[in-house]
């Protein structure tokens, strides 16, 4: 597994450092010997890239590999897209000076500089294009006035600028020219008592395609809010993408493109007060208001007797026009008879599990292609609508970390999905079935597979066509191929929610007891953070190799693992939950997996982070986090959970399967809403 280097830095500069030119780097462990075939390879390197980058066919960009193993050496240099080849060459050969400075006898390391980003490395980094080592740098350029700037305008001014450079960017990467070249420069009038303009720059090595440099960018892009919030300016950098924004001009030449910023939000509007209607308007009022209902009347009368005939025609085509959506999925319409004789007429022996909506069975096609058919329940009443989701949701999506739909098959009430044959099984069978083969997983083989379902969940959230939220994220629905790499799988509870959405509200809940969400369970809030609360029990119980919500048989302690986790927190004896033969980096890892499960799973969905900010606390070793409060409490109603002093909101499980919303005080506990499940 590629060992991703990170470093993060967060300054804040006064006003008369603004100025400064950045320069730093980023170590990584592992040290090389004076004198050693190591450091003579990356002599070579340092001799040979800068002249390399400049050129004019390079445009900027240049790679490099020097050396056998254990002696190779890689580097890679991308230079900003408006410096000239001379500055671009100086830029990249002081740039293994400075490495040698801030990381000397360092066998990897990347150092960033205004005019380029340079990185050498003993690991095979180039053949992962896209797989970033990204810092995140915080600063102030400008006075102190930053306090009287609309903060949600400038965010939103700022990102509208980005995404706005990004698309720039991309297209003219994407164009005809002999020299790839994936750069942008932008400004946004802003507002003339704040900062009149915001400037924009956008970058990706030459290397990457429009889709990965897209990608790559997008994700910082949803980073700014985050991370940069109403900074007056800021950078996101990496190997092989990086942006910036300033309130101050900072590039080359002139712009590429120019925009203006969204509406500043108008003030509160004041109540104004009416005259009082007179004797003959209130008289007119009544006539009309009269007429208006029985002109209302007559067309519901008209409406009703029409939509009952259409009721009828409609009914009989409501399946035909599911089926043809369904076709057009791109998705292999299997026949019954074809899957009764994969899985031997869906015999138990075949049977890989069971949920809510329907039994998964093991199969093999004639050609003799192994396969997963999940026969949906009949009687559960929404089966057509849940093939239909599942297969429209599905035909679209491409990504590893999610499983593959190869298609579905119905035959009168028969209705069948058709999926690939993932040999491991699901996570929860190696984490939970039989304490041996628990701990058959490696951490290697557990922080691979936390960050598999994040980037499964980035893609969901933020990279498919449409936005959407699985709503039953949990460790039986994440499946281990033969090389262990997780992949997300049963889409027939997701949620869709079109462009621009980010919540909405159901009155059908669904979902797996343990996993949900309190806005979810209780009101039937539906967001992308309720994705990430279930990602949080996820990476705990994976962490720790214990299931939330387990009463066993009676002999074992009925608090579950969210607040047994956060005990061992508080009471700062928190490295007892986690493998104790894990020492150095691996230790320190898993303990940081903790830190952001417990952000995860915070009561109020505002307080958890989101998908690409959690992407960044997993690649970000050295990345501060900020201290969880206590997390959405799941206790059993039987246990003797302390008292709690502050003003807080608990949700509650009891044994029965009702889920209880407490409001916790100083003055003690009222039960305000009891909603059985």
């Amino acid at each position: 597994m590629l060992a991703v280097v990170v470093v993060v830095v967060a300054v804040l500069l006064p006003l008369a450092a603004a100025q400064q030119t950045m320069q730093f780097s980023s170590c990584a462990s592992g040290a090389y010997a004076a004198n050693s075939t190591y450091e003579a390879n990356l002599a070579v390197l340092a001799a040979a890239l800068p002249g390399n980058a400049s050129t004019a066919a390079a445009a900027g960009y240049a790679t490099a590999t020097v050396g056998a193993v254990p002696d190779q050496v890689s580097a890679l240099a991308l230079c900003r897209g408006d410096a000239n080849a001379t500055a671009c060459r100086a830029c990249v050969a002081a740039s293994f000076r400075v490495a040698r400075r801030d990381c000397p006898s360092s066998k990897d390391a990347t150092t960033y500089q205004d005019g380029c980003i340079v990185r050498f490395s003993d690991q095979r980094f180039l053949d992962f294009v896209g797989v970033n080592s990204p810092v995140s740098e915080l600063y102030s350029d400008a006075d102190s006035n930053i306090t009287a700037v609309p903060v949600a305008w400038f965010n939103a001014a700022v990102v509208a600028l980005m995404n706005a450079t990004v698309d720039t960017a991309v297209a003219a990467g994407s164009g005809s020219n002999n020299t790839k070249k994936y750069f942008a420069t932008a400004v946004e009038d802003f507002d003339p008592k704040h900062y009149p303009k915001i400037y924009g720059m956008a970058q990706c090595a030459p290397v990457m395609t429009a889709a990965q440099c897209r990608s790559c960018l997008g994700g910082f892009v949803s980073s700014i809010p985050w991370f940069l919030n109403g900074k007056p300016g800021g950078r996101v950098l990496g190997i092989w993408c990086n942006l910036r924004y300033s309130v101050k001009p900072f590039y080359q030449g002139q712009p590429m493109l120019q925009i203006s910023a969204p509406p500043e939000p108008p003030p509160p509007a004041m109540p104004s007060l009416a005259a009082p209607p007179t004797r003959t308007a209130r008289r007119r009022r009544v006539a009309g208001i009269s007429a208006g209902v029985a002109c209302f009347v007559v067309l519901m009368l008209i409406l009703s007797a029409y939509a009952f005939i259409r009721f009828k025609r409609k009914k009989a085509a409501k399946k035909d026009n599911l089926l043809k959506k369904m076709a057009r999925g791109k998705c292999t319409i299997f026949d019954l008879a074809t899957l009764k004789e994969a899985t031997e007429n869906f015999s138990e022996k075949h049977k890989l599990g069971e949920g809510g909506f329907g039994t998964v069975y093991k199969g093999k096609l004639p050609d003799g292609q192994e396969i997963a058919v999940k026969k949906l329940i009949e009687s559960c009443g929404h089966g057509l609508n849940q093939l239909h989701n599942e297969v429209l949701v599905l035909a679209e999506l491409q990504h590893k970390n999610l499983v593959r739909l190869q298609g579905f098959c119905v035959h009168k009430d028969e209705m069948l999905l058709v999926y690939e044959y993932i040999k491991n099984g699901s996570l929860d069978n190696f984490l939970f079935a039989h304490a041996s083969r628990g701990n058959a997983l490696s951490w290697d083989q557990q922080y691979n597979i936390i960050f598999g379902i994040a980037k499964g969940i980035m893609y969901l959230h933020e990279d498919s066509s449409i936005r959407i939220i699985h709503r039953d994220l949990k460790a039986n629905n994440i499946l281990l191929d033969e090389d262990m790499d997780p992949k997300i799988a049963d889409f027939g509870l997701a949620r869709l929610i079109g462009g621009g959405h980010t919540h909405t509200k159901t009155t059908r809940i669904v979902g797996t007891y343990g996993y949900m969400a309190p806005e979810y369970a209780i009101h039937g809030n539906v967001s992308p953070k309720i994705d990430i609360f279930s990602f949080g029990v996820l990476v705990l119980e994976i962490v720790t190799k214990r299931k939330n919500c387990s009463y066993g048989d009676g002999t074992t302690d009925t608090v579950n693992l969210l607040s047994d986790v956060w005990s061992y927190w508080t009471e700062g004896v928190i490295s007892q939950v986690i493998d104790q033969s894990l020492e150095g980096h691996f230790r320190n890892q898993a303990l940081r997996c903790i830190h952001i499960g417990l952000l995860c799973v915070q009561s109020d969905p505002d307080d958890r982070p989101d998908i690409p900010s959690v992407i960044f606390m997993l690649t970000r070793d050295n990345m501060e986090l900020q201290p969880p409060t206590e997390p959405a409490f799941f206790f059993n109603g039987n246990s003797n959970s302390a008292s709690q002093t502050s003003d807080q909101r608990v949700y509650v499980y009891d044994r029965s399967g009702k889920i209880y919303e407490e409001d916790i005080s100083a003055n003690g506990i009222t039960l305000t809403d009891i909603y059985p499940r």
